[in-house]
């Protein structure tokens, strides 16, 4: 009796330190400071740092995302980038991201490009598209800005999800994509950085710019040890990029593991973040592809 009630404490207290990490791990925000290494990359970016959110899914952070503002300000950056899924098409609040953006706009120039969540509700969308552009936010919908660091000048390139095109499977999706770079990237000699959603199609964005921000994969839901995220939409189960930075050829791409949540409505071993990315300029550098 005495081993059967031991048994039952140690399950129940299992359980609560279990439910107690998970519900730490979903409201906590993570600050990821990641060095953008590249023998190309311009002398004059060296130290350039460029936060970026991305997968908000309305969620917040403090009243009206007081925290995720707070380490924003922090964080020092030169730029913010917010790389698409602001809003959840499954339950939309517009005003959680306009009041993100009026805060963001104050710290840094802001940039944005739509994720897939944006391009299933496309009258909320134009609300918050309007939103974000009377705010002072630079929306890219395939298309590209040349931004001023010191006496250079670099090109910020965003690409719109694909599913904006409703009939568009995974092939039709793969050449859309192609479509928006050839229109987007400009044909210049200037460093080339792209926002865009979905990371799995890396491929297509090493043939046209030196880095990359995208988010769409929630980190895989679930962070296995020893094995990684478990699922990620666009790439299914364990997908290739889902957490980080990861090198195709001359190309660095971000990929942040977002902040809300949508279908799944927590992570495990997966903290919501904010990504500071760092350029820094070195004399050589291994690529591998």
């Amino acid at each position: 009796m005495i081993h059967k009630y031991t048994y039952f404490i140690t399950l129940l207290i299992g359980i609560a330190v279990l439910f107690l990490w998970i519900v730490y791990g979903n409201t906590t925000l993570d600050i990821k400071v990641i060095p953008i290494e590249a023998n190309h990359t311009p002398t004059v970016l060296h130290g350039l740092r460029i936060a970026q959110i991305s997968d908000l899914h309305n969620a917040e952070f403090g009243k009206n995302n007081a925290r995720m503002i707070s380490a924003l300000r922090e964080a020092d950056a030169d730029m913010i980038v917010i790389t698409g899924d602001v809003i959840d098409s499954r339950r939309t609040n517009v005003e959680v991201a306009l009041s993100l953006a009026k805060q963001a706009v104050a710290i840094a120039p802001t940039y944005y490009v739509s994720g897939n969540h944006e391009a299933r509700i496309l009258e909320e969308y134009a609300k918050l598209k309007q939103g974000f552009e009377e705010s002072g936010v630079i929306v890219l919908e395939n298309a590209s800005v040349d931004v001023w660091v010191g006496e250079a000048n670099l090109s910020l390139i965003g690409i719109s999800d694909p599913t904006f095109h409703k009939d568009s499977d995974g092939e039709a999706m793969e050449e859309m994509v192609r479509n928006y770079l050839a229109k987007a990237v400009p044909d210049n000699a200037n460093y080339k950085i792209l926002l865009a959603h979905r990371p799995e199609y890396i491929r297509e964005y090493a043939k046209k710019v030196d880095l990359v921000f995208s988010g769409h994969a929630h980190g895989g839901q679930f962070i296995l040890p020893f094995v990684g995220g478990l699922i990620a939409p666009g790439q299914g189960m364990f997908p290739q990029y889902y957490d980080g930075l990861y090198t195709y050829g001359r190309t660095n791409m971000v990929v942040s593991r977002g902040i809300g949540n949508s279908i799944f409505p927590f992570r495990v071993n997966n903290r919501p973040e904010i990504v500071i990315a760092e350029l820094t300029a070195v004399a050589t550098k291994n690529e591998t592809r």
